[in-house]
This record gives C-alpha cells, structure tokens and sequence, in this order.
C-alpha cells in the first residue's frame, strides 16, 4: 500500500488530465461508471465498445463512459486515485502485483482467456519453435522483461542477455534478421507484414503454456462492497457485448472505436478481430464462459512467478481476484 497511496496523491493531477470531462449526470435509475481501458481504442476492446454502442450497458442500469489508455496512463493509479470507477487490468502480473502491494482493488473478470501475447521472429527454417530463440536477441519493453518474460525463462532457459530494449518500433527487429520482438497476436504481425512484405513467424505463449489472463476488469473493494450490483451489471453486460461483437455484426462498436481513436481502420480492425476468434483468445480452447476465471488457473500463474522469486510463497493468490461475479 506505501508505494500506492504515495502516487495516489501525486497522480490525482494526471489521472485527470488523462481523462475526458467529466461525465454528465447518469440517467434516473442508472448507475454512472466510468471504466478505463489499458490503451487507445481498439479491437482488442471490442466487446466493451459493442457493449456501449448496442445499449447492453444501459439497459442493465448503467450509464458507461470509457476512458481511453495510452502512454504513460496507469490504469491502477487511476483507480486508486478514484478518477474512475472500474479499470483494465492488462495482464495477471498487474493483478498479483497489487495484491502484493495489498492495494485494494481486485480482479472481477477476465475477457481474455488466453493472453495475446506473441514473440515474432524472422521467416527463418531454423526457427521451428520457442525454445530455437535461445541465444538470439529479443527486443522487450521494460514491463515485460518483468512480467512474461520470467516465464519463458523459467521454461525454455532463456537468459537475461538477450534483452534488447523494444520501444514499439519494428526497425531494429526488421534490420537484424536474428532478432525476434514482442508484440500482441492482433496488432504487430499484421502491420509488420503489411509494411516490410515479410510474413514472419509468430508464436502465441498462450498456445506454448503461458498461464496468464489478459484484459481483466479491476475494481474497487469498496466498489464491490458499495455495490456490488453495478459490478455484475457491467460484467454480465460485457460479457454479452464480446459474444455479440465476435459472433455478430461489430460495425457500430468499430464505428465507435474508430471516433474515439482516428488511427484505426477497418482493415486493422477486420484482422484483429478475426485472429480473436480464430485464436479462441476471449473463450479459450475449451470454450469457457466469456469472463471466467478459475483458482486452478490463477494458483498455475502464481506458482510459475513465485518459483522464479517474483512473488513471496506467503502471498495469497486469491486476494488478487474474486470469483463472485464472472462466468455467471
């Protein structure tokens, strides 16, 4: 808590700054949430905006604005500096970072079973799978050489001095055929293939054993105490919102995305969209409810990071998350 309640202060200034207007009074009977996402408007998103955009929220009692993310935007600060209501957990390490921290907030959905994390490597017949990348160098923001990539080293003894710095720019992977990066299963394949004439090779952790959730909603444990009603409304709405944007048809909740963020296009959208389904990314291979999360899987990621010391055995994993309200 120390660390949190000393940027809470500090950061009420920015959480604001990151917002937009504060929204109007909700309508009668409607309970006003503003949630914020982890980025800039996107298909990755897609099941919140078609949510919004098809009234799933207001017709289970909410008045829903959605705050976008972008650099430098710290979901969990937002939340604990009370600029927003509900937020987007991007990962599991972010979920388990604030129970170590004892912050108090907690996971109450997650919307990706499987992560969407990918390594991208040159078209190479050396490179047939994950454990070939040994040795080479792999391009990896700050957060993630502290977040998968414990695991991969933990699995395929991978070694710290591969890590090249990435700053989301695919020039010094294009430049050096050895390199690999990081990068998300709907965004950076497609554009560097776009954009380079190279089809590369892609491997989705997910699919190799990486254990962890993506896109959580996070709330407030006041929230969940204060109103626990509104928390389910938004899970179970959101819920519908992803089953109806990948099954049906997602042109009001791109039309959205594409108002709230410019630098979308319906091509970006179309692919990112279809490797979601194609992926089995929000349900996960065995098809679960959309939301769902397990003890089993949370106890799996816990035990990968605290056998490679990122987190203490005396931590309890499920002060991290509550199972009240997903999967229903």
């Amino acid at each position: 808590m120390t660390i949190l309640r000393a940027l809470a202060t500090a950061l009420a200034a920015l959480a604001v700054a990151c917002s937009p207007k504060p929204a109007q009074e909700p309508a009668p009977g409607r309970t006003s949430i503003r949630f914020a996402t982890d980025w800039k408007a996107q298909a990755e998103h897609g099941g919140f905006y078609q949510a919004l955009a098809s009234g799933e929220y207001a017709r289970r009692g909410l008045d829903v604005t959605i705050v976008q993310g972008g650099p430098g935007v710290n979901v969990p600060q937002l939340l604990t500096a009370g600029a927003v209501d509900l937020g987007m957990g991007s990962n599991s390490f972010i979920v388990m970072n604030l129970a170590r921290e004892q912050a108090p907030l907690k996971a109450v959905a997650a919307f990706m079973q499987k992560d969407p994390q990918v390594l991208i490597a040159h078209p190479d017949p050396a490179v047939k799978s994950l454990a070939d990348l040994k040795g080479r160098p792999i391009l990896l923001a700050d957060a993630s050489v502290s977040a998968f990539w414990v695991w991969l080293k933990a699995k395929y003894d991978f070694s710290d001095d591969q890590v090249r710095k990435y700053t989301f720019n695919a020039a010094p992977f294009l430049a050096d055929k050895r390199a690999v990066q990081q990068g998300y299963l709907t965004s950076e394949p497609y554009t560097i293939e776009k954009q380079a004439g190279l089809k590369p090779k892609v491997f989705l952790l997910a699919d190799e054993g990486y254990p962890g959730y993506a896109t959580m909603v996070l709330a407030p444990d006041k929230l969940i105490a204060a109103n626990p009603a509104a928390v389910q409304a938004f899970v179970d709405a959101s819920a519908q919102g992803w089953n109806d944007y990948l099954t049906g048809d997602p042109a009001a909740a791109d039309a959205l995305i594409k108002q709230h963020n410019p630098e979308m296009t319906d091509d970006l959208l179309a692919q990112a969209r279809d490797k979601l389904r194609a992926y089995h990314i929000v349900e996960g291979d065995q098809q679960a409810a959309v939301g769902t999360m397990t003890d089993a899987r949370w106890q799996a990621f816990f035990d990968v990071a605290a056998a490679q010391g990122v987190y203490p055995r005396t931590l309890d994993p499920k002060s991290a998350y509550t199972l009240r309200f997903a999967g229903k």
